[in-house]
């Protein structure tokens, strides 16, 4: 279900089977890693669309949290583990984080949730139907991840 308004009244109605989040993690740069920023959001913005398609009904998918890549991984992770607390007071079972920067590898271990790290793929000179079929592989994989997940837990 994705952070709308007609999703969140469904999801109000069928919370109890709802256990699963994700929120993606999206990199900002104005300095010169800036097309690389850019690229990762994409990437991630679409695949994330994606994901939701295919589990919708069984997860949340939330609008992502934004972030500056100048501000200290210090600062990065305090205010992932802020939004972490919310979720995990939300009752949420199962919680995952998906991003293109490669920088929250690092700070994996520190966190409750699922660090699901996807090197990005540049699809600014893809044609839509390509660019589909990458994403929808790229979701093939993704599947077993969040099935054996939900089988440890559940």
């Amino acid at each position: 279900m994705k952070w709308h308004t007609q999703d969140i009244q469904l999801f109000l109605k069928e919370r109890d089977y709802i256990d699963t989040v994700i929120l993606p993690l999206y990199p900002v740069s104005f300095a010169d890693d800036i097309q690389q920023t850019v690229a990762m959001t994409e990437f991630i913005n679409l695949l994330s669309g994606q994901l939701e398609k295919q589990f919708k009904g069984r997860i949340l998918m939330l609008p992502g949290m934004s972030y500056l890549k100048t501000i200290s991984e210090e600062k990065r992770l305090a205010d992932l583990i802020e939004w972490e607390k919310e979720l995990i007071s939300q009752n949420f079972k199962h919680i995952f984080y998906i991003t293109s920067d490669s920088d929250w590898k690092t700070v994996e271990e520190q966190l409750d949730g699922g660090l699901i790290w996807m090197p990005s793929i540049p699809l600014d000179n893809m044609d839509d139907q390509y660019k589909l079929s990458i994403l929808e592989d790229q979701v093939k994989q993704l599947l077993n991840v969040f099935v054996k997940k939900w089988q440890n837990n559940d």
